[in-house]
Parts: structure tokens; C-alpha cells; sequence
């Protein structure tokens, strides 16, 4: 009895163990994913991520750094696998169109640069030996960048690995625990990426165009034209017809009324997305926060741009930088309208970059620009090798040129914030009367009297003499 006993709970002892084993079984072989972040959430040496930035394809690195990825691909990393497929440097030096990528390095197209490197990284592990044969075709990957997706696919005959259309030119060029990167002999740009940059260099979309149904106004006398001369037609690309100042809404010292509005089924310029790009493109260059929260929160300048630009009229925007509004006393803030005042005197009713304002300067010394602040003039001239506004103490120089500029938009950092010229005004002192006192004027013949006796010595005898 006892030896069943004993024997029975070895043996129920020996099946509860097996049954522990084979529950255990199943963890032990799941994938063991790398985590490649520290404690810190630092990235590890061996990351992919650091074998990019110290890899030969330093051009796409500094692509990434500046489209301010790096915390991004951190946080796919630390999820999954990704893949990484890197043009070669020469690809992004000499064989990208020059003005494709000066769009892609403006800060105000920060989102195509981010859409674009994202459409060259899948979050899974794909190798050389995982790529798909010639006869299953092209298989579809979805990229981080959500709505691109990469094709890979195999040409017959030689058998060459293609992403889209652009070759591997060094597969598994670099492998890491968490990620590889595939060598390609150029850059994949996804298409709304090309459509936004031809947009951009075209403008076809912000040409300027006449409203349907406003008015036709003669700028000479700011009247409405004749019903003749109203049924002309107005070519595509023609300047407003309203002066920007009886455009603008009306303020504390604006006395015109607002223009109409467009009349028709549809609005040519998008006035208000074009403000909201600039302003988010401040905060994303830095250093000019205060100039942004002035023109959205203390001021509904924004909107009054926004509609400037949506009936056709361009500005240019000399933004003051955070350093320079910090000296601006509460007393210049406090008064009804003061800061509106002061931003009027930064926007300029022309479009200007740069390099026209300083070969304007360079040509004819000293070049004064209409302001919204109207009828004030700020004056610009050459110094340093740069364009300085104003004069004296409230002088400011052209610090971050060509911020922004979309043409029809232009933002131009600077660094001290402007004020017009005050008006002297003439005391005029009351003159006083100050008698004159009038010799009296010797007659001829006394004088010729005079003349002979002194002649002889005796001219003491005549008291006049």
C-alpha cells in the first residue's frame, strides 16, 4: 500500500513537471526582439541608426537631422525592424536638381522633406535574401511615411533588386540588430512630394487673378470705372486693382472702408493657409516666437494678412527676432493699438528677398519701402555687406535673410524691432523788436570842411569832426 502510494505520487510528480515544461516551451522559442534603447532611452551603438549617421551616406544623414527625424526613427526602432534604403552621396551632390533641393532645405517645407525621407525606411526586416524572385512580381511595402508605399522586385534576366525603379546598388550594405540598410544608386521622391514642389517653382496655383463680380476701380480716382471699360477683361496675373491701403480693414488711423470681396463661386488665393505655413514656419526656425504670438494672439493681423493675400496683394515681412521684441518697454505695448502700429511698420506691400532688397541698396545707395503703417517709409541702405534698416539708435540689419518666401509671402529676420522717424515739429519763437540805433551821416560840405582842417591840425575847432 505504501509502495502504490509512493509510487503513484512520483509518478503524478513527473507528469506535473512535463506539463510545466511544455507551457514554458512555447515563450521560450518566440523571436527575441533587440532592444537596442538604454536605460535612458539613449540608442545604443550598435543601432542602425547610429551605423547611418557614421555611414558613407552622410548627405541622407544630414537630411535626417535636418528634417528632425532623429526621435522618430528612435521611436520605430525601439518597436520593430526597419529597413533603410540610403542614396549614395552622389546622388543628392550632383545629380539632384539644384532648385529641388533648395525647396526641400526651406524651412516652410519641412513636411515634404519629412514625407520624402520617410518613403525610403519600412518598418520590417527586409534582406538581400528575403527579396522577392522574378516570378512572384513586385511585392508592396508600406513605408513610415503612412501613405507611400515601396515596390521590390527583381528584373528578369540579370536578376538586379529594384525598389521602385531605382537599383540596389549594395545590398545589406550595413546590418545591424535592429535594421539594415540597402545601398540605392538614387533618390525616390513619392509624387506629392513633385507635385508640391512643381506648385511651388510654378505658382500656378496662387497666379493672380481678378476676383469674378467685384468692382473694377480706378486707382487714380478711387471711383468705379465705367460699365465700358468694367466689361474689359483682365489678364491672369494682373496686380490688384485697389491700392493696398483702401484694401486693409479699417483701424484706429485707417480711414478707407475694406475693398469688396470676391464675388464669385470661388476664391483664387488661399490667403489663410499661406499665413498659417509662414507663422508655423517661425516657430520651427526658432527664435522668433514672440513675433508669431504678437500676429495670432495679440493682434488678429493674421487674418488681416490672410485676407490681403487671398484678394491678390504680396507682402513682405521684416520679423524683429525674440532678443530684439524683449527690449521693447511695457509703455511702447500698452496703448490701444500700439502693437498693431508697430507690425504695420514691418510689413512691406512689395515682395522682397534678400537679394532684391540688396541690389537695390547697392545701386541706389538709399531705398525707402512703402509700410502698412501708412504714409510712413522705412529706409534702407548698405552697411556691412548686409541691408540696414532705419537710422541712429532704432536701426535694425537683415539678420536671418529669406526665412520664408513663397512668392507671395517673404518673412526676412532682423535684429532690432523699427520705429518711423518722428516729426520735428518747428517752434517758432516770437521775434522781438530791438530798436536799431542809426548813426547819423555827415552832409559833403562838413565833411569836406572836415578834411582841410585836418589837414593844417585844427580839426578839434568843429565838434562833428
Amino acid at each position: 500500500m505504501d509502495r502504490c502510494i509512493y509510487g503513484c505520487s512520483a509518478v503524478s510528480f513527473f507528469l506535473f513537471f512535463l506539463l510545466l515544461t511544455a507551457s514554458a516551451l512555447p515563450q521560450t522559442l518566440e523571436p527575441v526582439h533587440h532592444n537596442i534603447t538604454g536605460s535612458g532611452g539613449q540608442i545604443n551603438s550598435n543601432s542602425v541608426l547610429v551605423a547611418l549617421l557614421d555611414s558613407r551616406y552622410t548627405e541622407l544623414a544630414e537630411l535626417v537631422e535636418k528634417a528632425l527625424l532623429l526621435q522618430t526613427l528612435e521611436d520605430a526602432v525601439g518597436r520593430h525592424n526597419i529597413t533603410i534604403f540610403a542614396p549614395r552621396n552622389e546622388a543628392l551632390e550632383r545629380d539632384l536638381d539644384p532648385d529641388f533641393k533648395r525647396f526641400l532645405l526651406q524651412p516652410g517645407n519641412l513636411k515634404s522633406l519629412q514625407t520624402l525621407l520617410l518613403s525610403h525606411i519600412i518598418p520590417t526586416r527586409v534582406g538581400s535574401t528575403q527579396w522577392p524572385e522574378e516570378s512572384t512580381g513586385r511585392v508592396k511595402h508600406v513605408t513610415l511615411g503612412h501613405d507611400q508605399v515601396l515596390h521590390l522586385s527583381k528584373t528578369k534576366g540579370n536578376g538586379k533588386r529594384l525598389v521602385n525603379s531605382a537599383v540596389i546598388t549594395r545590398p545589406d550594405d550595413l546590418t545591424r540588430p535592429d535594421g539594415l540598410i540597402h545601398g540605392i544608386e538614387r533618390l525616390l521622391i513619392p509624387r506629392s512630394v513633385q507635385e508640391d514642389f512643381n506648385r511651388r517653382r510654378n505658382l500656378r496655383s496662387i497666379s493672380a487673378v481678378l476676383p469674378e463680380g467685384a468692382p473694377e476701380i480706378d486707382p487714380r480716382t478711387n471711383r468705379l470705372k465705367k460699365s465700358t471699360a468694367a466689361s474689359v477683361a483682365v489678364p491672369a496675373g494682373s496686380p490688384p486693382v485697389l491700392p493696398i491701403q483702401s484694401a486693409m480693414a479699417p483701424g484706429p488711423s485707417l480711414a478707407p472702408a475694406p475693398a469688396p470681396g470676391p464675388g464669385g463661386p470661388r476664391h483664387h488665393f488661399n490667403g489663410e493657409a499661406q499665413v498659417k505655413d509662414f507663422i508655423h514656419t517661425l516657430l520651427h526656425y526658432g527664435g522668433y516666437n514672440e513675433m508669431a504670438d504678437i500676429l495670432v494672439n495679440l493682434t488678429s493681423l493674421a487674418t488681416e494678412m490672410g485676407r490681403l493675400v487671398s484678394e491678390g496683394y504680396v507682402l513682405t515681412v521684416l520679423a524683429p527676432n525674440d532678443e530684439a521684441m524683449a527690449k521693447l518697454t511695457t509703455d511702447q505695448l500698452s496703448e490701444p493699438g500700439a502693437p498693431e502700429q508697430i507690425m504695420y511698420y514691418h510689413i512691406i506691400p512689395e515682395y522682397q528677398t534678400e537679394e532684391s532688397m540688396y541690389n537695390s541698396v547697392r545701386r541706389f545707395g538709399k531705398v525707402k519701402y512703402e509700410t502698412l503703417r501708412f504714409p510712413h517709409k522705412v529706409a534702407a541702405k548698405e552697411a556691412d555687406g548686409s541691408v540696414k534698416f532705419g537710422s541712429g539708435d532704432r536701426s535694425a540689419y537683415l539678420f536671418d535673410p529669406d526665412i520664408y518666401t513663397d512668392g507671395r509671402i517673404s518673412v526676412q529676420g532682423i535684429d532690432g524691432v523699427l520705429f518711423p522717424e518722428e516729426e520735428e515739429e518747428t517752434v517758432k519763437k516770437p521775434s522781438s523788436s530791438v530798436k536799431k540805433v542809426v548813426p547819423t551821416r555827415r552832409g559833403k560840405l562838413l565833411e569836406v570842411a572836415c578834411r582841410m582842417l585836418g589837414a593844417i591840425g585844427k580839426e578839434s575847432y568843429i565838434s562833428k569832426c
